[in-house]
């Protein structure tokens, strides 16, 4: 008797092979989450150096505009650095592996709340922070910009909180549907 067979890649076995290969790829993200926690350690020694020469400035003397500006700076990397960190954290945790607890209970727990919608609404936020900064800078020397970078300036940072207000908008919108429809699970079957 003629039985059809299925082609190799379709065989269950085969299916599992690829099926554990495709789920476990995602532990190459591991390698780029080192990187960034590797680069954020460049951008803290890089951030104690620009604190050692704000303090040398203001020791030195330095106007109120230096200062602030300086100041500015550092607020900026500060807030690079939170990006950075939120996103090495709540990436790996929902996308590779749930940050054990048991090292240290109750320590991951902030993060079991970032659902993938707040975490791009904070994101949306810590970008358009940054983007204020930098053009309160440029207003803090408005004499040294032109015209044409001030528009170009304004108008990305208008972008910028006109992306973070749609986010904001949807996420809004997304949990108001869900408490409105909300999602009927299977009963167990037994």
């Amino acid at each position: 008797q003629w039985t059809a067979r299925c082609p190799p890649w379709q065989s269950p076995v085969m299916q599992q092979i690829i099926d554990r290969l495709v789920l476990g790829s995602r532990h190459l993200l591991v390698v780029f989450f080192l990187g960034l926690a590797a680069a954020l350690v460049i951008y803290a020694v890089r951030f104690v150096a620009k604190l050692w020469a704000y303090a040398e400035k203001m020791m030195g003397g330095a106007t109120d505009t230096e200062m602030l500006l300086n100041l500015l700076y550092m607020v900026d990397s500060v807030l690079v650095a939170s990006l950075v960190t939120m996103v090495i954290i709540s990436s790996h945790d929902s996308l590779v592996s749930p940050l054990v607890e048991s090292v240290d209970p109750g320590r991951a727990a902030w993060v079991r709340k970032l659902n993938p919608g707040n975490l791009k609404l904070k994101l949306a936020l810590a970008i358009v922070a940054i983007s204020s900064i930098h053009l309160l800078q440029l207003f803090l020397e408005v004499e040294q910009q032109s015209d044409r970078d001030l528009g170009w300036a304004m108008g990305i940072h208008g972008m910028f909180v006109l992306g973070a207000l749609a986010l904001g908008i949807l996420d809004r919108m997304e949990t108001a549907g869900k408490r409105a429809y909300p999602v009927i699970s299977e009963p167990e079957k037994k």
